[in-house]
């Protein structure tokens, strides 16, 4: 379409005399148009203003009609749109856009001011590259929140039982804050540095309106955290009896020193942390959990080193940080590797029962899946 012909159909002239803009008729316009040639700025002003302001995707019967007979989906949230612009006529469109992209070598600095990202090679690639790194951003904040909160319910649990139970929590100050270093500060270090992939761009854009912590990051959430708080209540009802050592609260309380069950209790929930971080590095339910690890070499540094600091801490920490003089045997050791290990086949059981709460329809929504929009690809030519 050209510019006059798109001007023409999109406003009309009020009683004044005025031109008025005709949201209904930029609404049948809109899902169709491809390329606006012969175009003005003015014109790029009126397609960011009127997409913003669009609520066909609103129109159940409209959306219906368009997929019926141009096979043409429309995204089910408002429009999202990225203006791309290099002169000083550009700017009011860059300024109304959700994204604006400039010229960083062509462009103007009035151009520049007024839009949200600089392309400093003027290549328009380099939209590809932003919108990979933008979306790596939202993962990355996605898998940090899913590895925090999980952590986040099973030591407010194992606290809250333990006091109730012995009026003191297994895991003692010093070591909480060891736990909150490694969910908070290592973490967000691991999680927050991975690189970006092609299977990003795959996937379906995410609607303003939903939520950043989706259905199966509670699935996986929650099943994680059952299955430590599992393990911790096991220990610390059933461990002095299955692992033939004191109870804790009664070591503690009748001689005063750091006992072996706690510290097994500690060691055990430090482990399955560690395992778990490595299944937080995947949010769609993915088999294989260590696809592309070795590609983040920070990631596998702060494992290690945290694993590291972990056994340093338990054999060598004492008083200071509340563990048993000595440390742990080499049996207690085993076991709490194999709790840490135990962490991962746990993830493929919760993702398999997923998948089958989501093909019977009983995950909370509507069984259907959203199929990818036809995302409006226009081209300004003057």
């Amino acid at each position: 379409m050209e510019g006059k012909v798109f001007r023409r159909k999109v406003y009309k002239i009020d009683d004044d005399g005025e031109k008025e803009f005709d949201q209904t008729a930029f609404d049948k316009i809109w899902p169709h148009l491809r390329v606006l040639a012969r175009s003005s700025p003015d014109d790029k002003l009126t397609l960011a203003h009127g997409l913003n302001q669009s609520t066909l995707y609103t129109d159940k019967h409209a959306c219906q009609k368009l997929k019926a007979e141009d096979q043409i989906t429309v995204f089910p949230d408002r429009q999202v749109v990225a203006m791309t612009g290099d002169g000083t006529n550009d700017a009011p469109a860059l300024k109304r856009a959700d994204i604006g992209f400039a010229m960083g070598i062509a462009g103007t600095q009035i151009a520049k001011d007024a839009a949200d990202i600089i392309l400093l090679d003027d290549n328009f690639a380099s939209i590809v590259t932003a919108a990979k790194w933008g979306r790596n951003v939202y993962a990355s904040i996605q898998k940090f929140l899913q590895f925090q909160l999980t952590v986040n319910i099973a030591a407010v649990v194992t606290a809250l039982v333990g006091s109730f139970a012995f009026a003191k929590s297994p895991l003692a100050a010093i070591q909480m804050l060891w736990v909150n270093l490694i969910m908070d500060s290592l973490a967000s270090l691991a999680l927050a540095s991975e690189p970006p992939t092609d299977e990003l761009l795959r996937r379906n854009p995410v609607n303003r309106s939903k939520s950043i912590v989706t259905v199966r990051m509670w699935a996986n959430m929650l099943g994680q955290a059952a299955y430590q708080l599992t393990i911790i209540m096991f220990l610390l009802f059933g461990g002095p009896r299955v692992f033939g050592f004191p109870p804790g609260d009664q070591v503690e309380r009748e001689e005063g020193i750091n006992s072996e069950h706690y510290t097994f209790i500690f060691n055990s929930f430090v482990w399955m942390q560690l395992f778990n971080e490595v299944n937080a590095r995947s949010l769609n339910g993915e088999i294989n959990v260590f696809s592309g690890m070795l590609l983040n070499p920070l990631f596998c540094g702060i494992l290690l080193i945290t694993a590291i600091l972990q056994v340093i801490m338990v054999e060598f920490g004492g008083k200071a940080l509340h563990v048993a003089d000595g440390g742990l045997n080499g049996e207690l050791w085993g076991w709490s590797l194999l709790f840490g290990v135990g962490s991962l086949p746990i993830q493929q059981i919760i993702n398999i029962l997923f998948g089958q709460c989501k093909d019977a329809g009983v995950d909370g929504r509507v069984p259907s899946r959203i199929e990818s929009s036809r995302r409006l690809s226009m081209r300004t030519v003057r």
